[in-house]
């Protein structure tokens, strides 16, 4: 058993998220592990661009309400407690309202080959991030 010693909170670039971001690494496993994990932190308004993940993408909201976007055009609402999936290779993308902060523990796993974990794409429009929103359930 080892405990990890935590790493400092980072700023997320500016060329990957809109507004305000900070993320804790609490997991970057190093192989034969590929096992990611993030605590990020949305301030209100933020999010991050379009992307997809080589193996997919797993969210699980702890505060706040959680907007994930697809190329479809939906926005969906996720509270706190609810988990999202994004299967590997969809576009998609994730932040806060306009009006409340939001933070979610993002899991993920390297794809174990060439591939990049996350392809980053362009940034969201503000007309899509305040696209109609629906609720899952």
């Amino acid at each position: 058993m080892e405990f990890v010693k935590p790493q400092s909170t980072v700023k997320a670039p500016a060329d990957w998220f809109t507004g305000d971001v900070w993320f804790d690494v609490i997991h970057a496993g190093q192989e034969p592990s590929r096992m990611r994990a993030n605590m990020v932190r949305f301030s209100p308004g933020a999010r991050t661009a379009w992307h997809h993940h080589a193996v997919g993408q797993t969210l699980h909201v702890v505060e706040g309400v959680a907007l994930i976007g697809t190329r479809d055009g939906t926005v969906f609402e996720a509270r706190p407690g609810e988990t999202v999936t994004c299967p590997p290779g969809e576009e998609h993308w994730h932040g806060a309202t306009p009006d409340r902060f939001m933070q979610h523990l993002a899991l993920w796993e390297g794809p174990g080959d060439d591939r990049p974990e996350t392809t980053w794409l362009e940034k969201v429009s503000d007309e899509q991030y305040n696209g109609q929103r629906t609720r899952s359930h």
